[in-house]
């Protein structure tokens, strides 16, 4: 008798071990960010902001550190591998390669610096129309066309995709001085520091809110532990609650 109760000890003993190994691969093989890879694109054109550009790139770069390598990002522009000035009579960056919008993953479009209104060359809108003018404004058009890219914007960024007539009845977000603009593209601009319009296109406001487009793409792509790494470094938490046109709306006041 002893011996068979020793038989079947040993048997749910393997069993539970068993059980336990099935349960940890189950786990494992679901967890949405296992073996995710992502590259990411930051376009660069003559005259483009310098903080809407490097604040993405030093949050993604961090990320692909903190994540072995599951995140590389390069600048890149419309031409190819060029040296690109940024506006306000800036330093120049090195565009190492040219954009390719049918590479997964993700497009950041900056904005630009310069005079914020005007018919000055080194003016805002001069400086966006001019980069339309380049073979930028095709290529955003065939991201937005592949389902395997996101689209992120920054900033005045937001308008190029607006002036191509890209973001027709989506909601967005660019600098505040860019919202009435925003919303004679044919967009529909929403007071947030930033905004999804689904899953392939977040745009944000200001400059400084690339850094929140960044982590909350790194966060949503990558997951909460690499993005809070990436905060801890930077000794920044990202700010505002991203817009989605989710839940309930609230009530407007102005139209009551």
């Amino acid at each position: 008798m002893k011996k068979i109760m020793g038989v079947l000890m040993s048997f749910v003993l393997v069993l539970c071990l068993v059980t336990s190994a099935a349960s940890a691969n189950s786990k494992e093989n679901n967890d949405p960010f296992k073996d995710k890879r992502m590259h990411v694109q930051i376009v660069l054109f003559d005259g483009f902001d310098l903080l809407d550009a490097l604040a993405p790139y030093e949050v993604f770069a961090a990320a692909g550190m903190f994540s072995n390598g599951a995140v590389t990002v390069e600048l890149v522009s419309a031409e190819g591998k060029r040296s690109v000035p940024s506006g306000l009579n800036g330093p120049a960056l090195e565009a190492q390669a040219a954009l390719d919008p049918k590479r997964p993953g993700i497009i950041l479009v900056p904005g630009a610096s310069g005079k914020p209104a005007g018919n000055s060359e080194d003016a805002i809108p001069n400086i966006l129309k001019k980069a339309m003018m380049t073979g930028l404004s095709e290529k955003l058009k065939q991201a937005f066309n592949n389902e395997e890219v996101i689209v992120a914007t920054v900033c005045g960024g937001t308008l190029l995709p607006a002036m191509g007539g890209l973001l027709k009845d989506r909601h967005a977000v660019t600098n505040q001085i860019g919202m009435e603009a925003l919303g004679a593209l044919g967009a529909i601009p929403i007071e947030a520091r930033v905004v999804e319009d689904g899953p392939r296109f977040v745009s944000g406001g200001g400059v400084t809110s690339g850094l929140d487009v960044a982590l909350y793409l790194v966060d949503r792509e990558l997951g909460p532990q690499i993005a809070n790494a990436v905060e801890q470094l930077f000794e920044y938490e990202k700010r505002g609650t991203v817009w989605r046109a989710e839940g309930i709306a609230p009530i407007n006041f102005d139209e009551n």
